[in-house]
């Protein structure tokens, strides 16, 4: 695997609207808000990496961007559903005004539900394509599953679920790494899976890169806590100090800021150490892991 993270972003974003479905001009407001938040940039984090491991499993990235776009449409209705009044209440996401405050709660909120039910159309539309081949029917089912898994009520929705009942009321150090395993990991490390499922994956790879994931997933939640303490908002387009505003538990309120520094260096190092295997076949996965430490945004 020879691409850069930017040219598998670019291919995301070229082909991020190709698998919208036609909507009726008397619900255009549900398109234009779909497309509000799809559109409004972002790292593209979770379908480059599903991009990246079906390229590292030896298989066709081009079979994987209905799945790829389909855990971004996913990701970004969390995104919206996240920035509600009822939720973390944002005014910004991305630079931009949260989509609530642009569409109205109400809008808001089906428009997430377009992107999660668009997310499954879009995935059963792909599979439709394969009855005749048990081989690709079946790499398409599992990595269905895990995008479906990552994303439900024994992944993400279970850790926002967590987070939410933990406000305001003290949380120890597993608990929160509960909380990140499920609402920031379980999605990554589903795309992870997916694009290796879509791929010429083997069991030991699928371990290997599944604990990669999970400190990967971890160490990017800890990183996001540590920069709401000290980012730039220009720089995240987002405010700081939300978490604090919320009495949010996070890494750096929980065990203060040098504990959160020591533990993203530890995922970051176990991140790398799962992958030692595999040698140069994966520099891309062991730089993204770096440089995700160290971001600044």
């Amino acid at each position: 695997m020879d691409r850069s993270y930017d040219e598998y972003k670019d291919i995301i974003n070229t082909h991020l609207m190709d698998f919208i479905p036609n909507i009726d001009n008397k619900s255009i407001s549900l398109y234009e808000a779909m497309k509000y938040s799809l559109q409004a940039g972002g790292k593209r984090l979770r379908p480059v990496l599903l991009l990246a491991a079906c390229d590292f499993a030896g298989g066709d990235i081009r079979e994987a961007l209905p799945y790829a776009c389909a855990i971004e449409y996913i990701h970004t209705y969390s995104l919206i559903h996240d920035d509600l009044p009822a939720m973390d209440d944002d005014d910004l996401r991305r630079g931009r005004p949260t989509n609530h405050k642009v569409y109205g709660e109400a809008i808001a909120i089906l428009a997430g539900d377009g992107l999660l039910t668009t997310a499954f159309e879009v995935i059963n539309k792909d599979m439709m394509l394969y009855y005749d081949s048990p081989e690709k029917i079946t790499q398409r089912v599992n990595a269905a599953y895990q995008i479906a898994s990552g994303a439900g009520v024994r992944g993400m929705v279970a850790g926002q679920v967590s987070d939410i009942e933990a406000e305001n009321a003290a949380a120890s150090s597993e608990m929160l790494e509960y909380i990140h395993l499920n609402k920031t990991a379980a999605l990554i490390k589903a795309a992870v899976k997916a694009g290796l499922y879509l791929g010429h994956y083997d069991e030991k790879m699928i371990s290997d890169m599944s604990k990669y994931a999970d400190n990967l997933g971890l160490a990017y939640q800890i990183a996001d806590d540590i920069l709401d303490v000290v980012g730039n908002p220009e720089e995240l387009g987002k405010a700081t100090g939300s978490d604090q505003k919320q009495n949010k538990n996070t890494y750096a309120s929980v065990n203060g800021l040098d504990a959160a520094y020591r533990r993203l260096s530890e995922l970051t190092d176990n991140a790398v150490s799962a992958i030692a295997d595999y040698y140069d076949n994966a520099e891309f996965f062991r730089e993204l892991v770096l440089q995700l430490a160290h971001r600044h945004a």
